[in-house]
């Protein structure tokens, strides 16, 4: 089976059917993609904050990175909800720019968390209780920045980018919503 086929099946399942055509999942779907998103942004700064002194300088480092569970919660609930979203039009964000741009980013984030963990990360009883991170930390803390503010940036514009490339199934009466 090629890529297009698989995503036109993927597109024809019942779930996807359903998200698509029912007048509230997707909108509560990406509600929750949002909040999970938001989540995993905000805890994420608050450690590369911390790397860089802007914040929680005078905690060491280990007791902010307790904030990492919740991170890994978020991010699971933004991976499900994103692909929940995924599957109701696959084929149109499959080959999205943006879209494609986004997991790009998505990977060197992770990327970037790796090599921070077996670079500085593995060394970070000897500055727990620093200031700041040593520098290769504090790159790492710069990218990540970087990274996720351009990843929310360009999860928006995926929004704007994939509006009109289908059409829907169904007419939804505008009156319905308010009966």
């Amino acid at each position: 089976m090629d890529i297009g086929a698989g995503l036109k099946a993927i597109e024809a399942s019942g779930l996807a059917g359903w998200i698509r055509d029912s007048l509230y999942a997707f909108p509560l779907i990406e509600s929750f993609h949002v909040i999970g998103l938001t989540m995993t942004f905000g805890t994420i700064a608050i450690l590369d904050l911390r790397m860089l002194g802007l914040a929680s300088a005078n905690r060491p480092f280990t007791r902010v990175a307790e904030v990492l569970k919740w991170t890994w919660a978020a991010f699971g609930l933004t991976v499900l909800t994103g692909g929940l979203m995924f599957i109701t039009n696959a084929s149109v964000y499959f080959s999205n720019r943006q879209f494609q741009w986004k997991m790009a980013l998505i990977a060197l984030s992770g990327l970037n968390m790796l090599i921070f963990e077996r670079t500085c990360g593995r060394n970070v009883r000897r500055w727990d209780n620093d200031k700041t991170a040593p520098p290769s930390g504090k790159l790492a803390a710069i990218l990540s920045l970087i990274l996720w503010i351009s990843v929310i940036f360009l999860g928006r514009w995926i929004g704007f980018t994939t509006t009109g490339n289908r059409t829907p199934d169904t007419e939804i009466n505008l009156d319905d919503l308010f009966q």
